[in-house]
């Protein structure tokens, strides 16, 4: 049971006489111990951090001067003591408190700057099991929680930037700093030890197979701070998890302001679906629209991909998103400046390229050095009231799926090929969803509604529009293979896509109604592929 200490109001202001300062991440760490020096602070520390500001000729006391016990097993254990834990949570009005200090010798520590083992950049690089698990740190974080819980008294410091306010602070109040100021660390305190320990168990999930852990965090560190969420009446941050996959989180903006909320969640879906196509088959374009893919393709070239992607509906790709599987090359970049986009992401750029795009100084440009492995895996979760929904990342590959021909009439090889397409992209649709595709092209997209059958029809008619657009004699649906997301409960959308001049169908099967649906193909001599697994998306 916990004890109830006596209430006690914690003072405004509190004088820094003693600093503990123990850190993985040496920045700033000397600028920091020379302005404390400057101000009378007694300085201890421990390990590398001590040998450094002992480098710099700062005056330094070493943890094990004032524990009485040295460094052990490998620097495993050397601030797990009372001399430092004491000191640190020691309640300074309190009379037993005070008394079991002068008992034991024990000195409090008004300032505790402390950073963690790298566990997040090992793990990110790829580190083995023993190393990784030897980059979990113990002491750091017990330190912190001692010091963020004694806030009334202590000032905690966990990340070098704060320790440009640390120093005004004290220059600003003769040394002291304001109970308010010490709240809003030890909050920071707290998440940053929260995030660490979010990562470590993550970590352990993945290594250990466990996809459904008895308890699930998430964690992340603020990477940006945005004007507002979807709409400007919401705040919203971006917040990095640690994890190595390669795309919005980890690129590197190249050109452009700061990504909005809503960028950075369409540039994701974008770049999740250029990624299904392999560019050792043929280069990609997906260009999307609120987070939905207004048209895909593959092509002869980088250009010409990304020329059929925009046909399909050039209206929508207005102010979209344009994601690459390929080498970013300076005719590409001259198509797509042609049009008003505000993104592009792509595993690398030309320098040539690079230049086309920079005279459109408000489109961002993001390079990520690769494409990440659609069949990695991974969670994906989204809140709801009061809880959290997790699930492992759709990672299954229609090439890897068992199809299954359930008509009389087997699809052509032209026809499979072009299934294959559409369901690739069906996959990074909103459910419900229906793609049609041909010649490695989408020739209509129907995505988010209630009723497949409007999906199918919608699809249709965005196919007759950009058939208009361009002149073609008739839509692209002429001869193309459809693909539904989920099942199809009824004949009437299979009727609706063979309206659309469907020739071929692909989708999970499952319905009640299957064999009602599969003598539907039969009668129109369509053919029909099920996949045995649905790809809802919502």
């Amino acid at each position: 049971m916990a004890v109830v200490s006596k209430m006690i109001p914690a003072p405004d202001k509190v004088k820094i006489r003693t600093a503990l300062l123990s850190v993985s991440d040496k920045t700033g760490i000397i600028e920091l111990a020379r302005a404390l020096s400057e101000f009378g602070v007694r300085l201890l520390s421990t390990g590398g951090t001590f040998k450094a500001i002992r480098e710099a000729g700062l005056e330094v006391t070493d943890v094990s001067d004032v524990t009485g016990f040295p460094e052990i097993m490998d620097g495993r254990v050397k601030t797990l003591h009372p001399g430092v834990h004491g000191g640190l949570l020691a309640i300074r009005d309190d009379a037993e408190h005070v008394k079991a200090m002068e008992e034991h010798k024990i000195g409090a520590i008004d300032l505790a700057v402390i950073n963690l083992y790298p566990f997040e950049e090992v793990r990110a690089a790829g580190g083995d099991y023993p190393t990784t698990v030897e980059n979990i740190d113990i002491g750091g974080p017990a330190m912190i929680r001692a010091a963020a819980k004694n806030h009334a008294y202590v000032t905690v410091v966990t990340d070098p930037q704060d320790y440009p306010q640390v120093i005004e602070a004290l220059r600003s109040d003769d040394g002291q700093t304001a109970y308010a100021f010490r709240q809003k660390l030890a909050a920071r305190a707290y998440a940053r030890t929260a995030a660490y320990d979010t990562m470590i168990s993550n970590w352990f999930a993945e290594a250990l197979d466990i996809e459904i852990p008895r308890y699930r965090t998430l964690g992340g560190a603020l990477s940006q701070e945005m004007r507002y969420g979807e709409n400007p009446h919401q705040s919203a941050g971006f917040y990095l998890t640690g994890e190595k996959r390669e795309g919005v989180a980890t690129a590197k903006l190249l050109q452009g302001k700061q990504l909005s909320y809503n960028n950075i969640n369409d540039t994701d879906a974008a770049f999740e679906l250029v990624s299904e196509f392999d560019p050792k088959n043929a280069p990609a374009c997906a260009i999307i629209k609120h987070a939905n893919p207004c048209g895909v393709a593959i092509g002869a070239s980088l250009t010409d991909a990304y020329k059929r992607a925009l046909a399909c509906d050039s209206v929508s790709a207005f102010g979209g998103i344009v994601a690459l599987n390929t080498l970013l090359d300076a005719e590409t970049a001259t198509e797509i400046v042609k049009v008003f986009t505000e993104v592009i992401i792509a595993p690398a750029v030309t320098d040539e390229a690079q230049e086309i795009i920079a005279a459109k100084k408000n489109l961002r440009l993001l390079v990520t050095g690769g494409l990440p492995d659609p069949r990695s895996r991974g969670f994906t979760a989204k809140t709801v009231s009061g809880g959290l929904l997790v699930q492992t990342r759709d990672n299954a590959m229609v090439e890897d799926l068992d199809l299954r021909v359930v008509t009389k009439r087997a699809p052509t090889e032209q026809e499979l090929i072009d299934m294959k397409f559409a369901y690739k992209v069906a996959k990074h649709v909103k459910s419900n969803a229906v793609v049609y595709a041909k010649d490695g092209q989408t020739a209509g997209i129907g995505a988010g509604q209630m009723s497949r059958v409007d999906s199918a029809r919608i699809a249709g008619i965005k196919a007759e529009d950009a058939a208009k657009a361009m002149g073609w004699a008739e839509p692209m649906t002429k001869g193309s293979a459809v693909a539904s997301e989920a099942f199809l409960p009824f004949a009437d959308g299979l009727l609706s896509m063979i309206a659309a001049g469907a020739t071929a169908v692909i989708q999970p099967g499952g319905s009640m109604r299957d064999e009602e649906v599969i003598a539907a193909a039969n009668e129109h001599g369509v053919a029909m592929v099920f996949t045995g697994m649905r790809h809802f998306r919502h």
